[in-house]
C-alpha cells in the first residue's frame, strides 16, 4: 500500500493569513484536485494532516470545518479519487499539544489509522512545520512553492539549512504528484515541469 500525506492550506487549497473560514474561501489551487485523483488512480492512499487553529480561535465552527472537508472530498470524488482520512489539530500554538505540527501527533494518528509505519512515506507541505513533523516520523519531506512554500524555501536558503540538500521542491502539488508517479527516484533540489 502506497501512502501519501498532504498538508491542506497552501498545498491543496489557497492559503490566507486570515485563515480559511468558510466553504466559499476554500478555493483549490489549480491542478491540485486532479493531482489527488491521479495519485489515487495510481494506487496511493492519501491522508491530510492540517493545523486548524482557526477552530480554537473561534473563527469558524466544527460544522463549518466539516463542510469545507465535505467540499474537498466531493471535488476529489468528482475527479475520480478519494481521501483515506483527514486529520486536523484544532489547538492554539500556546496550548503545546502533541498534534499541532511540527509535533508528530497528527502523523501518529495517521500511522495508527493506516496500520503501518510512516517510514519513507512522502509528505508534501508548504511550511517548515509540515516538513519537521514528517521528519520526526521518518517521512520523506517534499516542499511545494504554493502557499507559504516560496517563503519557506527562502528561509531555508538564508539559514543554509542542511535540509535543502535532501529536499525535493516543486512549483505545486501537480508536478510533485507527477514525480511521485514516475518510476525515477525523487531528487533534492528544485524541479520545474511544464
Amino acid at each position: 500500500m502506497k501512502l501519501l500525506i498532504l498538508d491542506r492550506d497552501g498545498v491543496i487549497n489557497q492559503d490566507s493569513d486570515d485563515y480559511i473560514k468558510s466553504t466559499a474561501e476554500f478555493i483549490p489551487i489549480p491542478g491540485s484536485i486532479e493531482a489527488i485523483a491521479r495519485l489515487c488512480q495510481d494506487g496511493f492512499s492519501i491522508y491530510i494532516a492540517s493545523n486548524q487553529s482557526g477552530l480554537g480561535r473561534g473563527l469558524f465552527t466544527r460544522d463549518t470545518l466539516d463542510a469545507m472537508h465535505d467540499k474537498l472530498k466531493g471535488l476529489v470524488a468528482e475527479a475520480g479519487g478519494s481521501l483515506s482520512g483527514i486529520f486536523f489539530c484544532p489547538h492554539l500554538p500556546e496550548e503545546n499539544c502533541n498534534c499541532r505540527k511540527p509535533a508528530p501527533g497528527l502523523l501518529q494518528q495517521i500511522a495508527h489509522h493506516a496500520g503501518r509505519s510512516l517510514e519513507g512515506v512522502p509528505l508534501i507541505g508548504d511550511s517548515l512545520k509540515d516538513l519537521q513533523a514528517g521528519m520526526a516520523m521518518g517521512c520523506r519531506p517534499i516542499l511545494v512553492k504554493t502557499g507559504k512554500g516560496a517563503g519557506t524555501l527562502d528561509k531555508l536558503r538564508e539559514n543554509k539549512d542542511p535540509l535543502l540538500g535532501q529536499l525535493p521542491v516543486f512549483d505545486s502539488l501537480a508536478p510533485a504528484a507527477d514525480a511521485l508517479m514516475d518510476s525515477a527516484p525523487l531528487t533534492a533540489g528544485e524541479h520545474t515541469r511544464c
